[in-house]
């Protein structure tokens, strides 16, 4: 992928990573998104909140192409990455998804051990030219991660031993790893305790000094605390139970829960729906 001449949001002089240009995207018929512009900004951590079924990690998943494996899906618009238009017939997807990394829900480290499920994506990549070289990325990944410290006397066991929140940065880890540009988080700490939640959320305002993030997340309180950016989305039903999701607004984060501009923003960060 080459990059292009980037975005600049020359009121606030910051850098555009990802532009969505009146995205819709189908499930077959069934137009389960439509109309969605935004900017994602470089170094920040953008939160995309709103009720169950609005689209929130459809549209994540479209930033690194993994909708291309659900049959059936289709995106109309664009989606630019440093002015590059992600789904150009040219562009090859699992490229974006080096560049583009991912971290789901629930934990899910590979059945290796803690040393190789850092190095499985660099090896598979070509980014080491050395088992020293190996040694360095996997030590620096989970220092990042801030893991190191706990698992540098067990790169050897198997990831599973870890517990769930040591799992997930595990997994933040391996994203990480093969140098992505932007890190994409879909309720990263929905399965995870309340102390292993608040360390997540330390690290992502972390990772924010070299990555830039985009967080799924149901919980308003975490928005606040983690988001420079929020995004909040809604649904309409349509036929036969069906519901669309849709951008009701975008903006910082503090005007979006302190001074929204659309009711129904108003009415979801104050509690009265969703």
């Amino acid at each position: 992928m080459d990059s292009t001449q980037p975005y600049m949001d020359t009121a606030n002089q910051m850098e555009t990573v990802i532009r969505t240009e009146n995205i819709d995207i189908f499930y077959g018929s069934f137009k389960a998104v439509r109309g969605v512009t935004l900017d994602i900004f470089k170094n920040k951590v953008t939160a995309f909140i709103g009720p169950s079924g609005c689209g929130k990690s459809t549209i994540l998943r479209c930033f690194n192409r993994l909708n291309d494996l659900i049959n059936g899906f289709k995106l109309d618009g664009q989606i630019y990455y440093h002015g590059q238009n992600l789904y150009d017939p040219n562009v090859d997807p699992v490229e974006v998804r080096r560049r583009i990394g991912m971290v789901f829900q629930k934990p899910n480290p590979f059945p290796k051990t803690i040393y190789d499920n850092i190095a499985y994506g660099v090896r598979v990549n070509g980014l080491a030219k050395s088992k020293a070289e190996l040694d360095e990325i996997v030590e620096r990944s989970l220092r990042q991660a801030v893991l190191w410290d706990e698992v540098k006397d067990k790169l050897g066991e198997n990831g599973f031993a870890l517990s769930g929140g040591q799992q997930q940065r595990l997994c933040i880890a391996r994203a990480i790893a093969v140098n992505p540009d932007v890190v994409l988080m879909d309720e990263p700490c929905a399965s995870l305790d309340p102390i292993s939640t608040l360390a997540i959320e330390d690290l992502i305002h972390e990772l924010k000094e070299n990555y830039t993030i985009i967080i799924v997340t149901h919980n308003m309180q975490q928005a606040t605390r983690v988001a420079d950016m929020t995004a909040f989305y809604n649904a309409k039903a349509v036929e036969a139970g069906k519901r669309f999701g849709y951008l009701v607004e975008f903006n910082d984060t503090q005007s979006i829960f302190q001074n929204p501009q659309e009711e129904a923003t108003q009415q979801y960060v104050s509690g009265r729906f969703g």
